[in-house]
């Protein structure tokens, strides 16, 4: 009898929590938010801006995205961060990034908690607040592509890292002129919570 109700016991807690796992996998219609802290590491050769070097400072900000699971392991994501505050040679401007990607979740729809994923987009890049004089650097368009991993810790919530890439150029004028190129292509590490609907 004992050994009935053990049996019983340990079938029951097992389906509970093969049951419990399933829930924390994405799945086909879940929809989540983002939220962290990233490091934006820009490459080391910035360009030329009136035939002169520049070089632009790595930087910290928050960050953020938006995503919707179409299937059990496809889904669209909007991300970015914050507007970063950059130091170029001589002054400094701001970045504020976005992305759009698809993104794949290979254990999507599974028991597992783990769930990394890998995506491919678009990135718009918008540039203000140039505090040298005269100086305006062009909104950029490019490709991007990105690596994470979430580790749920609920249903709701997960917790995670990311890295993202995006080829990010700016045409740079000097009072109405062109005046040669900003290249940042900028690699983003960060990390933070999830929560899912």
């Amino acid at each position: 009898m004992k050994a009935t109700r053990l049996i019983s016991a340990t079938a029951f807690a097992a389906a509970t929590l093969f049951a419990a796992q399933s829930a924390m996998a994405y799945q086909a219609g879940d929809i989540y938010v983002r939220g962290g802290y990233a490091k934006s590491d820009v490459k080391s050769d910035n360009g030329k801006v009136a035939h002169q070097d520049v070089n632009v400072s790595d930087e910290n900000g928050i960050a953020y995205g938006l995503g919707y699971l179409f299937t059990d392991k496809l889904g669209v994501e909007l991300n970015g961060t914050e507007a970063m505050e950059h130091d170029i040679t001589g002054g400094s401007f701001d970045r504020t990034p976005v992305n759009l990607m698809l993104n794949y979740y290979p254990m999507g729809g599974t028991d597992s908690r783990v769930q990394p994923y890998a995506g491919v987009g678009l990135n718009y890049t918008h540039f203000s607040n140039e505090s040298v004089s005269g100086m305006d650097l062009d909104d950029s368009y490019g490709a991007a592509g990105q690596v994470g991993v979430d580790l749920a810790l609920t249903d709701n919530i997960l917790v995670g890292a990311f890295a993202n890439y995006a080829d990010v150029d700016s045409d740079v004028d000097m009072h109405g002129h062109g005046a040669g190129k900003v290249k940042l292509d900028p690699l983003t590490v960060g990390g933070g919570l999830t929560y899912r609907f």
